[in-house]
């Protein structure tokens, strides 16, 4: 560990993120209708597009290094940086995770990447564990997502997004 704490990211000459500023703001919920109401009531937040992932919809999802089938209800609004709820709806996953360890709120900031594999194999190659991942859930099976355990040195997790060339209609418009 460097003396600043934080390890070989802290010390490399071009950072591992390269700069990219945070695209999302993740926030862990058990009840996605109910954190709707309360977000659009708070901030009067409009916009939100919401999507229901699994397998019936990515076409490759991962727990852990291992293949998975976990289900997942989120919903989204705004850019720079975007905000997104995720309720689990099924797992093991790391949102289940997160919620048993820590309750509901912040879990994730999530970095727009061209290529998920390339900055997977980055994160790899800094020594960074690959907790969660779905790849092609874009209407051509591009898209993907991968969580990093950035954790332990920032306290919440990190998201690399690719998104899909064109994106599949939301599976439901709240507020």
């Amino acid at each position: 560990m460097s003396a600043s704490g934080f390890g070989e990211t802290a010390s490399r000459e071009v950072p591992i993120l390269g700069g990219r500023p945070v695209g999302q703001i993740g926030i862990v919920v058990r009840d996605i209708d109910r954190a709707l109401d309360m977000y659009i009531g708070m901030w009067g937040l409009k916009g939100w597009n919401g999507f229901v992932y699994s397998s019936d919809n990515v076409r490759s999802l991962s727990y852990l290094g291992e293949p998975a089938d976990y289900r997942m209800k989120v919903a989204w609004t705004g850019a720079n940086p975007q905000i997104e709820l995720v309720q689990s709806l099924g797992g093991p996953n790391i949102y289940e995770d997160w919620l048993e360890r820590r309750g509901e709120g912040l879990h994730h900031l999530g970095i727009m990447v061209d290529s998920i594999a390339t900055e997977v194999e980055v994160m790899q190659d800094a020594g960074y564990q690959i907790l969660q991942a779905g790849f092609g859930h874009g209407l051509d099976g591009d898209g993907g997502f991968a969580y990093i355990d950035t954790e332990p040195e920032l306290g919440v997790i990190i998201e690399l997004i690719e998104a899909p060339a064109r994106r599949r209609p939301p599976d439901f418009l709240p507020g």
